[in-house]
């Protein structure tokens, strides 16, 4: 299987990394959305939701069957141990889906993109070649987060305390991207990261001769 070249792309709650990665993936670049791959390893009948109802009884379920969320995280919140054991379960499950996706077809673009909230906390960023760290001044991250998800300050402010902070994210980086100003702004600042990005890495794309 041959490696593509990775960029891993992150970021605190409210930094816009789905804004991002959505300008990215205009510019044909494919993304893969660690959150959405988590979600997917503990779909209705997956392994991943067998093994977790196996350990903690069917009372984790919703009354449809799926995972029930909040008690889940309720529990790991409150116990340390079945974090522990909730994570290496579900950690190489979701190690394996990202590395199928973005091993997948992808002949457009001389990279691909790995966009993960926990990009620099987990082992996630071992699959990466480069990281792209989303930074905003603290302000303006706690209004867009507060804005988007109408959490209390308290929430949002106790998620971004178990989150890196944005020195210990930016010290991480090989390339960091303010995120302050408008849509325009970001589009431009992405666009000149894209042509960068494409110059430096090698193409895997086979050369066509017409």
């Amino acid at each position: 299987m041959s490696h593509h070249n990775i960029l891993g792309i992150t970021g605190g709650i409210g930094c816009g990394k789905s804004t991002v990665t959505d300008l990215f993936a205009k510019l044909g670049v494919k993304v893969v959305d660690a959150d959405s791959v988590a979600r997917e390893v503990v779909t209705l009948g997956s392994p991943g939701l067998n093994a977790i109802v196996a350990e903690f009884g069917r009372e984790i379920l919703l009354q449809n069957s799926e995972l029930n969320r909040a008690a889940l995280r309720e529990i790991i919140f409150n116990d340390p141990e079945k974090k522990h054991w909730l994570e290496s379960l579900l950690h190489p499950l979701i190690r394996q889906r990202i590395l199928e996706l973005l091993n997948s077809n992808n002949e457009h673009s001389a990279y691909s993109i790995l966009s993960s909230p926990l990009l620099l906390e987990t082992d996630q960023q071992q699959l990466t070649d480069l990281v792209l760290v989303i930074d905003l001044n603290y302000q303006t991250q706690l209004n867009r987060a507060m804005h988007r998800d109408n959490n209390s300050r308290q929430q949002i402010e106790k998620i971004m305390a178990n989150q890196l902070n944005g020195e210990q994210r930016n010290a991480k980086a090989d390339i960091i991207l303010n995120n302050d100003g408008t849509l325009s702004d970001l589009a431009e600042k992405i666009n000149s990261i894209h042509q960068r990005l494409t110059k430096k890495f090698p193409s895997t794309r086979k050369q066509h001769v017409d």
